[in-house]
């Protein structure tokens, strides 16, 4: 009985030290520690209890064992001190067990709650770290004042950017949304380190309030740079415009005002100062212009200025700027009346030069008339067929003698040419005649008046040396100068040829033709000159008439030309012979009159008589 009383005593010890640990349902809110609870209850059941267990049995089968033998003595039953009694311990173990199993129930159900905070804690904190990777260098990305330095094309390069930015912006939003969510389930799961997730969250959410206000403040900058750069750009697009072909007209006006000018007339400086008054009559519109560009440029100035824009004065369209254009238009105005001098000084030098060629042109038609009459004259006199030698020369004498008397008035137009040439006067209208022309003709006077002489007196010893009459002489003069055609004093190698053939010399159209002409030439043009005198023609023809029967052969040729018949036709003189013989023949060939006589028929017996009379 004392060993019952003594286990007994022993195990409602131990229950009542077990029982309040079992009921005890606090931990450290780990984890860890509810595990740690975990391997105690487990050391609890698997090393405590069964010794207890065991000492339960016990002292159930001894006290059972103990009755037995007291009923078998007769002895009365054995009743154990109060609270220790059979019953007392079997109330106990199961209020033992009851607190064994709510304890198990509560510790799992603990730990899968401490589990489930251990994760979500994990997945707060990797949330937190990825999106606090996401958002670092975004707040100072998101003040940074890149735009300021960059130009239009790069504003808007960093506006796309900022877009793109805002849309990722949008989706970490759900990320941001999922941090507070899980820190607000860590709380009302009472996770022990609230604290620490709570300050974490809340960081979390200030910043991505700070981003959103960063994010949309720079959007707002973003746009407005824009805007100022679009006008800027507008601005500089425009003055670019408008600059390049002012630019282009200042520079063309100011090489016409600085280009040297040569004019001669009164005419083409009237025409000069025409132009350049018309020039300045547009300047009203280009000083609007100017007005215009350079006020383009004072708003980019005072846009760039108000708002400190780096480089914003600079224009990618043009290398030009304001302040060329300004000084360019500054030397423009500088240039107007410096020219309006030059042309008025050239106005004037022209007004005087008009006067000079006025001058010049009255004495020059004058002159010039008086030198052309008094050629005419002189060739007259050299051409004319009736009168004698003497009375030629008489007429060329008086000639010679008024051209003496003449020579004042050149002098006179020597002395304002020299002036006109002074002042560089090139061109005359209201004169045909040229100083240089009036010279030529002067001297051409002079040395066909003393050619003409020297002819004549060279005549007048061929015809007393000679034995020439004065017909003769006449008719020499009459066929010279059906050829002349040029009126010139002298016959061609093909006019003098024709000449001889009217006169009847037998020139063919051959090898030997051409041998005799030559042998002819060189008698009547020994030094080449390729042109006949008179002279030379006079004294050819009278060595030839000494020396042949002309008139005889002039005969036979034409009565072979007739086939035998006493006249001739015109058309047969036509078709034998060249245009300018078949004329000349024609126009002295008499009609004929003798029997069997046709209509058109010439007489070519009288006019080959009437040629050289003297040998008939």
């Amino acid at each position: 009985m004392e060993e019952y009383e003594r286990s007994a005593s022993d195990l409602l010890d131990w229950i009542r030290r077990t029982t309040p640990w079992l009921e005890n349902r606090t931990t450290d809110n780990t984890l860890s520690g509810a595990q740690r609870k975990l391997e105690e209850f487990r050391r609890y059941r698997q090393r405590e209890k069964p010794p207890r267990v065991e000492q339960k049995a016990l002292l159930e089968t001894n006290f059972n064992t103990l009755q037995t033998k007291l009923r078998l003595n007769n002895r009365p039953a054995y009743m154990p001190t109060k609270g220790k009694e059979i019953l007392d311990i079997a109330n106990s173990w199961k209020g033992l067990q009851a607190a064994e199993r709510g304890f198990e129930e509560w510790l799992l159900s603990e730990m899968m709650r401490l589990e489930r905070l251990e994760h979500l804690a994990k997945k707060f904190n990797h949330k937190c770290d990825i999106h606090e990777n996401w958002t670092q260098g975004k707040e100072i990305m998101l003040q940074s004042q890149d735009y300021r330095n960059s130009r239009l094309n790069d504003v808007k390069a960093i506006k796309k950017k900022h877009e793109a930015f805002e849309s990722d912006l949008v989706a970490h939003q759900d990320r941001v949304e999922q941090v507070a969510a899980i820190a607000a389930e860590l709380n009302h799961l009472g996770y022990y380190d609230s604290s620490t997730t709570n300050a974490r969250c809340q960081r979390i959410c200030s910043q991505w309030d700070l981003l959103k206000s960063l994010t949309q403040t720079r959007k707002q900058d973003l746009e407005s740079a824009e805007q100022l750069l679009e006008a800027i750009d507008q601005l500089h697009l425009e003055f670019a415009k408008r600059a390049a072909p002012f630019n282009n007209w200042l520079d063309s006006s100011r090489e016409d005002l600085v280009d040297m000018f040569i004019v001669h007339t009164v005419e083409e400086i009237q025409g000069l100062i025409s132009a350049h008054e018309k020039f300045k009559s547009t300047l009203d519109e280009a000083d609007h212009e100017y007005l215009s560009i350079t006020d383009l440029a004072n708003q980019v100035q005072s846009i760039v200025g108000k708002n400190e824009i780096p480089g914003g004065l600079e224009n990618p369209y043009t290398p030009l700027t304001a302040n060329e254009i300004s000084n360019k238009w500054r030397d423009l105005r500088e240039l107007i009346p410096k020219r309006d001098q030059e042309l008025s000084r050239e106005l004037s030098r022209q007004e005087r030069n008009e006067g000079l060629r006025r001058q010049f042109a009255e004495r020059a038609n004058i002159v010039g008339p008086w030198i052309e009459s008094q050629m005419d004259e002189v060739a007259a006199i050299g051409m004319d067929e009736i009168g004698s030698l003497e009375d030629q020369l008489v007429k060329l004498k008086q000639h010679e003698s008024t051209s003496h008397q003449y020579r004042p008035h050149i002098d006179d137009l020597e002395k304002i040419h020299q002036e006109v040439q002074e002042q560089m006067i090139f061109e005359n209208q209201y004169t045909q005649y040229t100083m240089e022309t009036l010279r030529v003709g002067w001297e051409q006077l002079l040395t066909a008046i003393h050619r003409n002489i020297n002819e004549v007196e060279n005549q007048i010893l061929t015809r007393d040396s000679k034995g020439i009459t004065q017909d003769q002489l006449n008719d020499f003069r009459a066929s010279f100068n059906h050829f002349d055609k040029q009126r010139s004093g002298k016959l061609s190698p093909e006019e003098f040829r024709s000449c001889l053939v009217s006169l009847g010399y037998s020139i063919r159209n051959d090898r030997q033709g051409d041998s005799d002409f030559r042998r002819i030439m060189s008698l009547v043009d020994p030094n080449g000159t390729k042109y006949v005198s008179f002279d030379s023609f006079l004294d050819f023809m009278t060595r030839e008439s000494t020396d042949r029967d002309t008139a005889e052969q002039i005969l036979d040729s034409f009565r072979i030309l007739a086939s035998d018949r006493p006249f001739i036709t015109a058309e047969e003189l036509i078709q034998e012979l060249p245009r300018e013989q078949a004329e000349y023949c024609i126009n002295r060939m008499k009609p004929f009159t003798g029997p069997s006589r046709m209509e058109g028929a010439l007489d070519y017996t009288s006019f080959a008589s009437s040629l050289y009379s003297d040998t008939t």
